[in-house]
């Protein structure tokens, strides 16, 4: 891996983790120390943080980290729509049944699970099911193109409240619900449940989002 690609997931890996916050502005020094990676990697990988919308250069200040507001709640969750849309419709054509059955196994299991006790573990579980499950769908599409789009507005989308954005424990049943029904529609091949199962379950999480 090149080292510009290296502090790029570095610095995404930073900016998750809320070792740097949205709005923050930060020197190329600062980088360095924080992600651990040289000056040279800093600056070769801040022209692709500039193109993916996740800094701009704020003159004789430095670097500014993307603000959220309700401008970028609005444009990430439509284009996140806009491609598990699309990616919906496709995983039903190519996904096998026992594929299908499996992913929907693991998400029955994480709901089994809540009605009982929601354990720090099984929030983990859920959230990591939930963010790979998509992952999985976009990535089914087979273009690096919308793959990539889809990552860098997955980034976006995970720093706008993350507490509303992510799994909480009065949401793990629900949301596990909601992936439910995408799979059943899917095994059913059914494109209309399925878009519209998908379309629900982004919009919950936009109206969490929208609560700035």
């Amino acid at each position: 891996m090149l080292k510009r690609e290296l502090a790029y997931e570095t610095f995404t890996e930073c900016l998750l983790a809320q070792d740097i916050m949205p709005g923050q502005i930060v020197s190329q020094r600062e980088l360095v120390e924080m992600t651990g990676m040289t000056l040279a990697a800093i600056r070769e990988m801040i022209p692709r943080l500039e193109a993916d919308g996740l800094i701009c250069t704020v003159p004789k200040r430095g670097l500014q980290i993307a603000h959220v507001d309700l401008n970028l709640i609005r444009n990430a969750f439509q284009l996140r729509t806009v491609l598990e849309r699309e990616a919906v419709i496709n995983f039903i054509h190519v996904a096998g049944r026992e594929d299908v059955t499996t992913l929907r196994d693991e998400h029955l299991a994480v709901k089994n699970a809540a009605e009982h006790t929601i354990s720090g573990s099984l929030i983990e579980q859920a959230q990591h099911l939930d963010w790979r499950m998509h992952d999985e769908l976009i990535d089914r599409l087979g273009n690096e193109l919308i793959s990539n789009i889809y990552r860098v507005n997955s980034i976006k989308i995970r720093l706008i409240r993350q507490q509303d954005t992510r799994i909480l424990p009065d949401l793990v049943g629900s949301v596990m619900d909601e992936h439910l029904a995408i799979l059943d529609a899917v095994l059913q091949r059914d494109e209309n449940a399925a878009v519209n199962a998908m379309i629900n379950h982004i919009d919950s999480a936009k109206n969490r989002a929208m609560r700035l």
